[in-house]
């Protein structure tokens, strides 16, 4: 309880204040001429100015607060290297035992984790929020458990909000030592095929921990070894890598470990690179003129990706009228440069409607197919050409096409439909108009009727004919579309047809682009999470499993979100490379920065933590004896101290904070005890005035 005295006037100030100067003033007067009784009568007066000023007792019921001690405890994942966590866990149990047993405090336990944005260990900001709502003057001070590796320490002890010791007690061992990969420079982007340079540094820190070793070095390009090299320790090493296609090129760097290092998680880094294509170089042969050779034409002018070359043949070699060479507006076709000296140059070569007229010499044809085995693509686009006795099929071209024509032309109106593997794959899924019966396209009027050898069909004309074959021989792909009509979806006959989207995709499957792969394995991050994406043919997947930084694995939950495509998401905390398996396929994904805070140092110490503490009178001390036993100091309430911490101990701050539960007021001058004071003044003074 606390007493004091109040004041409540029953008149304004100014009013109270003249009544006192006037009652000053006569009691100067009175005193100076000597007057009898002048006391009495400056008594009386002065009672009635302290009645004006209603002079009261109050008496507080106050309740004293508990002083509030938050425990922050490092969950981020160099906490999980060696027996950290269960020390973390140990101490965390043994700590808010002791607080709860002592008086007078409250006990906040906050976990402090890693958030994925690569900040690393953000514990100060933690424990600020588990204080948000706290006055400074409950705050009876802070434990952080870590392993001392924090990244958010604040510069002076004034900036953490209060006036309480912190204290740091310390996971891990003082001879702990480390080996670590450091990445010093590295591209973003590089040209598919081009050869770019990732320098790197092998660190040794902690115990024994030195110089100019030679240690073992791998790279590995999406989870494929490609080299070993020698890398001295403490040397940046510059590693010439190459750009193999297009998108993210993800290669990882992996050191071997020290003998009796703390973790191997940062004996590696991941660099990827984004390839970049150059211009898809596309040679375009036009045989038989007909309606459709120009959309071929406009399709690959419009794409900024494609540098285009086109020939059209319209005069064979054995034409010979006569017209001098100079009058001639046309030009030789350049065989030999393009099918022998240039050949591999292209990307992709398109044969559209082309018809054997000695043009090119069998050995060329043999040449093709022998650039298509190697990784190159061809498309043939035929119509009567095919069927007939000038097709293609009746070259060395032969054994990598997947259809033979028997000779049949059907030409009767048809609309060209989806096969089952049609609506699965991703060249020809989602085609607009597709989902309807019949699909909603204009219809065509001639297919080549063929016997499939090999390849997948997608899709299907008059009485379920192949119309769309594609195929993978060797290294390259073909495909073959077996109509010459595809042009009339481009003019806009009967409301036209998705020409654009197929034959685009079409032409990208055939060079390879990786997202129109039939069965690929995919893997994104989006924010904190991980999303999985499987493209298949089948009508099923297996089980798709994550494996995690730290080496923990989960499967992930896969739903099909349309015909051939799965999709599922995970939730992660850790930062680092994480492996998708599905069967047979694997693909990596890095989460967060290239090279996380985290796992830059991963040795515990009290360096970090002593200057704060020193600064607000705590302390920062290990946990772990020398034997390995875990040895939680106690904790000891202090008023008031220039040092809350010593040898086996730790003080917290206990605070004067308390909450007002009532107020009790005893006015003096009012009620009888004050009628009674001032009546007998008044009357003391007429007794004295009648003598």
């Amino acid at each position: 309880m606390i007493w004091s005295m109040t004041f409540d006037p029953l008149i304004p100030l100014w009013a109270l204040g003249a009544a006192a100067l006037l009652v000053a003033a006569v009691l100067l007067i009175t005193g100076y001429l000597g007057l009898r009784g002048w006391v009495l009568r400056g008594a009386a007066m002065v009672l009635v100015c302290l009645a004006m000023a209603n002079p009261a007792i109050e008496r507080e019921d106050r309740e004293p607060l508990s002083s509030v001690v938050a425990v922050v405890v490092d969950k981020s994942q160099s906490q999980r290297l060696a027996d950290r966590e269960s020390v973390t866990d140990e101490v965390t149990r043994q700590l808010t035992e002791r607080l709860d047993a002592l008086p007078g405090f409250e006990t906040r336990i906050v976990e402090a984790r890693n958030t994925g944005s690569g900040g690393g260990t953000q514990l100060f900001k933690a424990l600020s929020d588990s204080l948000a709502d706290v006055p400074p003057d409950r705050v009876g001070g802070a434990v952080v458990i870590t392993d001392g590796q924090v990244h958010d320490i604040p510069e002076t002890a004034e900036a953490l909000g209060f006036d309480a010791p912190v204290h740091s007690l310390i996971t891990g061992s003082a001879n702990e030592r480390d080996r670590r990969l450091v990445l010093s420079k590295a591209p973003r982007f590089g040209l598919v095929g081009s050869e770019q340079i990732i320098s790197v540094r092998v660190m040794d820190r902690g115990r024994n921990a030195g110089g100019g070793d030679r240690v073992r070095l791998s790279v590995k390009r999406g989870g494929t070894m490609i080299s070993e090299r020698q890398a001295t320790v403490g040397v940046t090493l510059d590693i010439p890598v190459e750009i193999s296609n297009g998108g993210d090129n993800i290669f990882e760097f992996e050191v071997e470990p020290l003998d009796g290092e703390l973790t191997e998680l940062n004996n590696r880094v991941v660099v990827t690179v984004e390839g970049i294509r150059e211009n898809l170089r596309v040679l375009l042969v036009s045989g038989s003129p007909h309606a459709g050779e120009r959309t071929w034409r406009n399709l690959l002018k419009s794409d900024a990706s494609v540098d285009l070359v086109h020939f059209t043949i319209l005069r064979p070699p054995e034409k010979q009228d006569g017209t001098p060479i100079n009058q001639l507006s046309l030009i030789a076709f350049p065989t030999r440069e393009l099918f022998a000296e240039k050949i591999d140059e292209f990307d992709l070569i398109i044969f559209d409607r082309y018809v054997r007229r000695g043009v090119l010499p069998m050995l060329y044809f043999d040449n093709i197919a022998r650039y298509v085995r190697d990784g190159g693509a061809v498309l043939l686009a035929g119509g009567p050409d095919y069927a007939e006795a000038g097709s293609l099929y009746r070259t060395p071209l032969a054994p990598i096409l997947p259809a033979r024509p028997t000779g049949g032309i059907l030409e009767e109106p048809f609309h060209a439909t989806l096969a089952g593997l049609g609506e699965r794959h991703p060249v020809t899924r989602g085609l607009p108009g597709a989902d309807q019966d019949p699909p909603a396209w204009s219809r065509w009027f001639r297919a080549v009727e063929t016997d499939i050898l090999a390849g997948q069909t997608l899709m299907s004309g008059p009485g379920d004919t192949p119309l769309l074959v594609l195929n993978r021989e060797g290294e390259g792909r073909v495909a073959l579309l077996l109509s010459d009509h595809v042009w009339l979806w481009a003019r806009g006959y009967e409301g036209g047809g998705p020409h654009v989207p197929l034959l685009r995709r079409l032409g990208h499957w055939l060079m390879q682009e990786p997202d129109l792969e039939e069965e690929a394995l995919r893997v994104t991050m989006r924010g904190a999470d991980l999303v999985v994406e499987r493209q298949t043919l089948s009508d099923d997947i297996s089980g798709v499993t994550v494996t995690a930084p730290s080496g923990e694995t989960a499967p992930v939950t896969m739903s099909e979100q349309e015909p051939g495509l799965w999709r599922g998401t995970m939730p992660v905390s850790e930062i680092g490379l994480f492996s998708v398996t599905n069967g047979d396929l694997t693909t990596l994904v890095h989460a967060g920065p290239q090279n996380p805070k985290e796992f830059t140092d991963v040795l515990s110490t009290t360096d970090l933590l002593d200057p704060v503490a020193q600064a607000t009178g705590g302390g920062a001390q290990r946990v772990v004896d020398i034997g390995g036993d875990v040895d939680v100091p106690r904790v000891v309430a202090m008023r008031s101290a220039a040092t809350f911490s010593g040898n086996g101990w730790i003080g917290l701050k206990t605070t004067e904070a308390s909450v007002l539960n009532g107020v009790d007021r005893y006015p003096l001058f009012l009620g009888f005890f004050g009628l009674a004071l001032l009546l007998g003044m008044v009357s003391a003074m007429w007794y004295r005035e009648g003598r």
